[in-house]
């Protein structure tokens, strides 16, 4: 194959500020210490971290015809991506998000959705899509055109290609569901949060999220629970749960996206799965030590002596019950 790494789905141009105390009234102003751009999105940010960790990868989405397109292309060659699957839509801006970030962590955002919905791969275009070892699709509920069968089609054709699969989502909203479920029986690795899970599913107990899952198909499912670590758990019964890292956390902004990438370079290095997970963890804690999608990115040695040399949260932390809220 081409490729070690397709990553196929929605790419947003990111402007993050923190901390935040409040918006200001009316024309007033409000002084932060730190402001930063990125790529970001379920795809976005899964192609720079795949590059940075020595995957072959093509990226593989669409942006506007604008400055900010420019910007996103510049950082995207500049980690070492293939950008020949990126296209440009004529008349829409690129898919943009204003993130702010509180002392809490919590992150009110503003998006402007633009070009990643018009996103469309014909069929020569799929065939150069899923030439790779692994085909992650992300982004699931806002790209317009490719959701439903189209997405269907792409992750089936990539698995008969022989590529492994990977599949996270934009949100949890129930409404994704009809469009989740048909893409599972194609999907190695189902890898959301455990809040979009939870939301999908409408069950809250992580064994019971993940089985449902994967009764609907899933190869194995993987649920990130935050500070609580990672839950694992496949359809020929294997389970786990990995702790996350002792880590002073500056912004959690595409930690999931980090873990996604990380996951698919410990699967090309053929890790065993506990390994495989605890590395996707590393990369994604990495990127929780900075502002941005991709600041905290390290090598892929780098993120290997990270993850064997720092401290995890005890056993009774990353084993407890996440505690979800029904909506």
């Amino acid at each position: 194959m081409t490729f070690d790494y397709s990553s196929i789905g929605f790419y947003t141009f990111d402007c993050l500020a923190r901390p935040i105390a409040g918006i200001p009234e009316g024309g007033g102003v409000a002084f932060v210490p730190e402001v930063t751009l990125a790529v970001s999105g379920t795809a976005g940010s899964c192609a720079i971290a795949g590059a940075e960790l020595g995957l072959k990868t093509l990226a593989v989405g669409a942006l506007g015809n604008d400055q900010m397109a420019d910007w996103v292309l510049g950082r995207i060659v500049a980690s070492g991506c293939d950008v020949s699957g990126m296209q440009r839509i004529a008349g829409l801006g690129t898919s943009t998000s204003i993130v702010l970030t509180r002392a809490d962590g919590t992150r009110p955002y503003l998006h402007m959705k633009g070009a990643s919905g018009e996103l469309w791969l014909d069929d020569s275009q799929l065939d150069r899509a899923t030439d790779a070892r692994i085909v992650h699709l992300g982004g699931t509920g806002l790209l317009d055109r490719l959701d439903g069968a189209p997405s269907a089609l792409l992750l089936k054709r990539a698995q008969d290609r022989g590529a492994i699969t990977t599949l996270d989502l934009i949100s949890g909203s129930p409404d994704c569901l009809k469009l989740v479920t048909p893409l599972l029986p194609h999907t190695s690795y189902f890898i959301p949060s455990i809040e979009e899970a939870a939301a999908l599913a409408g069950r809250f107990d992580r064994e019971d999220v993940a089985h449902y899952f994967l009764d609907c198909g899933a190869g194995c499912v993987i649920l990130t629970l935050g500070e609580h670590g990672v839950y694992y758990c496949h359809s020929d019964g294997t389970s786990f749960t990995i702790p996350a890292f002792e880590i002073d956390v500056v912004d959690t902004c595409g930690c999931g996206d980090a873990f996604d990438a990380g996951f698919a370079a410990a699967l090309c290095h053929e890790l065993d799965a506990e390994t495989a997970v605890r590395f996707a963890q590393a990369t994604a804690a990495l990127v929780a030590t900075r502002l941005g999608s991709n600041a905290g990115l390290r090598s892929f040695d780098a993120t290997w002596d990270f993850m064997n040399t720092t401290r995890t949260r005890s056993n009774h932390a990353a084993t407890m019950q996440t505690d979800l809220v029904a909506v």
